[in-house]
Parts: C-alpha cells; structure tokens; sequence
C-alpha cells in the first residue's frame, strides 16, 4: 500500500516547527528517524493531513554529556548515541540496550527520542528511560515542558506528546554509586526481531560487596515498560549475586510483572 496524501512541511528551524505544529494541530505528524512512522503511514494505520519533517532544524542532533547524565536531541540517530564514547561512559546501558534495537541499518536511521515518543512497549529505549528515571522535553509554541518517565508512556503507542507538541530532547540521568553496574539481556525469535521479552539491571554494591540496590526495567510484558524493585528479594538471602538469589530476583520480577505493577 501507499500512504494518504499529505502536505510535506520541511522546516529549517525549531521556530518553524512549533509554529506548523501549532496551525496543523491533530493533523499532523513529527517525521524525525521514520523507522517507526513511515510503515505505519504505508500500511494506513495513520493518515495525517500534514507531514512535518524535523530533519533540517539545526541542533535537533545534539548527544551531550552533561547536568549528570546524557542529553540526547530529537534527529541523533540509534547508531550515533550507541557509538559515542562519552555517552557511554555516562550512561553504559544506552549501548548496553542500543546494540539490540533492530539491525544496523534500522539504528542508522532511527532516532532515540522517536523511539520513545513512539512508545512501543516492546522498544529498548522506553525501558531504558523508565529504569534510569529519565525524562522528555516536550516544546510548543509559547511554551516547554519536561515529562519524567513515570508519565510519559500512557499505554502502546501513546505517550504524553500531544497534538501541536514536538519532543525535542531526552535526559539519561547516569547511574550514580561507585559500584553501579547495569546490564541488558532480551530474547527474540532472531535478532533484531522485537523481543520477546526484555530486561535491564541496575544493580549497586555497597562497602562489603553486597547489593545495596537493585531494579530491572521490564519490555513485552505489558502496556508500558514497567520498572521493578528487586532490592530486598536479594536482601533476603544475603545480598549475594548467587544463582538462588538470582532467581528469586527474578521471581519478584516476574510476579510484580503479573500483577500489573512495578515499584
């Protein structure tokens, strides 16, 4: 199939983009990666009047590494956040969770910020965000907003970003402790295919080595990627990374999944 017609905005400027967006209202859409959009649009699963193209504003593909953690801008692509170095010594689980987005040429293109305005809740980076309490900055015209993780995905391809908004920058606060290390393990049918199922760890140890903190972030579970709490699950056996403690971490995970709630 072939898209609707539409009327292709190709503004220069964030000025612009906001003052389209704001005329165009529920019309229209953000085309920033169109990894995710541009299929949806051939298949007919959305039909916007008004295409707005955010490929040619200036400063939209900013990674920064600053204000403790990483700043990542609307256009900077999967693949430039995976394989910068400063990024990922702030913040080690973006490369950690990026390496498994899609396939190369999916990540050359696609956008983090679009990942998680797309908020697909079997998506890398909406876990990611969730788990390292991250935020969205969200501008119109007249105005800006910054959205934390805990609000901004609302259900499966919905999140906070309303009609005449554009996300135009992500915040990945870095884990903080000495020794704090994370991880990221998904399984899939053959990668690159959307996970089956999906999680990151943050886990911190205290003076004796022993878990002072630990929380996973959960993908292709549920609606929204749901973040746990599995500190005291490990706790209760110690605070030791053995196999049993393991499992019953992953135990709480799972039945805190089942119920419908995180921590």
């Amino acid at each position: 199939m072939k898209p609707s017609p539409f009327v292709y905005h190709r503004p220069t400027t964030l000025e612009e983009t906001l003052d389209v967006l704001a005329e165009v209202g529920a019309d229209g859409k953000v085309l920033a990666g169109g990894q995710s959009l541009v299929p949806l649009l051939s298949m007919r699963l959305a039909a916007p009047a008004h295409l707005v193209d955010i490929n040619h504003v200036g400063g939209l593909d900013r990674i920064e590494v600053r204000g403790g953690g990483v700043r990542v801008g609307a256009t900077a692509r999967h693949a430039a956040v995976e394989r910068d170095d400063r990024a990922f010594d702030a913040v080690p689980l973006l490369r950690q969770a990026l390496v498994h987005v899609a396939h190369p040429t999916i990540r050359n293109r696609g956008t983090t910020v679009g990942s998680l305005a797309h908020a697909d809740p079997s998506g890398e980076m909406t876990a990611v965000l969730a788990l390292l309490g991250g935020t969205v900055t969200l501008s119109r015209r007249g105005s800006e907003r910054t959205v934390g993780a805990a609000d901004f995905f609302h259900g499966p391809l919905e999140s906070a970003v309303v009609p005449g908004e554009v996300a135009v920058e992500a915040f990945f606060p870095a884990p903080t402790g000495p020794r704090t290390g994370s991880a990221w393990a998904e399984v899939s049918r053959r990668h690159g295919d959307y996970a089956v199922c999906g999680v990151g760890a943050l886990v911190t140890l205290d003076d004796d080595l022993r878990v002072a903190a630990a929380r996973v972030g959960l993908i292709s579970v549920g609606p929204t990627p749901e973040v746990v709490d599995v500190t005291e699950a490990l706790r209760q056996l110690a605070g030791t990374l053995t196999e049993r403690a393991l499992r019953t971490a992953a135990g709480h995970a799972s039945a805190a999944s089942a119920a419908g709630g995180g921590a």
